[in-house]
Formats: structure tokens, C-alpha cells, sequence
């Protein structure tokens, strides 16, 4: 019951992670890569633990709530880093963490 209470926020979870992934490996193909560690390291950490909050929450876990508040402060983070850059994969990545964000702490203050 609680992956189907909790679906759109799973959901949203996994595109971020998605989104994340790609963006990392896009930022290495960039002429200066030196200039996007950054948003790479950010764009790791953000996917690590949208695939981990979101294990969380198909568990039914008792963390879970507490693992979204922190995933929230990361897609946060990740969000901003991104949306910094112009490259489209980094704006597109921005607004899957905002997305994500958003449906975290939703999550957090229902459950």
C-alpha cells in the first residue's frame, strides 16, 4: 500500500535520477569539464539518493519520510547547481530536481 500511496513522488524520484544520470554523463563531454565538477558531483549525489528514497518509499520504510526531507535538500542543491549552466541537458535536469523536490516534501508533511 504505501508504493501506491506515495506513487507520484516515487515516480518522481526515478526521473530525477534519470534525469541526473544523464546530465552527469553529458557535463563529461563538455569542452571544459573542469568547469562542471560541481554539478557532476551534484548530479551523483542527487541520483543516489532519489533511487534510494525511492526504494524507501516502494518499502513502506519508516525512514522514508526523513530520507525525503534530505532528498529534497539535494534535488535542491543539484537544482540550482544545474540551472546555472545553459546547456539544455543541465536546465533539463533542473527541472526534474525542482520536481522532485517538490513531490518530496510534499511526501514528508503527509506521511
Amino acid at each position: 500500500m504505501a508504493h501506491q500511496t506515495f506513487q507520484d513522488c516515487i515516480d518522481a524520484c526515478d526521473a530525477c535520477a534519470a534525469a541526473c544520470d544523464h546530465c552527469a554523463s553529458a557535463c563529461l563531454g563538455e569542452e571544459d569539464v573542469k568547469m562542471m565538477a560541481r554539478c557532476i558531483a551534484l548530479d551523483v549525489d542527487c541520483a543516489q539518493i532519489c533511487r534510494l528514497a525511492s526504494a524507501f518509499m516502494a518499502r513502506g520504510g519508516s525512514f522514508a519520510a526523513a530520507l525525503c526531507r534530505q532528498c529534497a535538500e539535494i534535488c535542491t542543491a543539484c537544482g540550482d547547481e544545474c540551472a546555472s549552466h545553459k546547456m539544455d541537458h543541465c536546465q533539463q535536469c533542473a527541472a526534474a530536481c525542482r520536481r522532485c523536490a517538490q513531490a518530496c516534501l510534499a511526501m514528508a508533511a503527509a506521511a
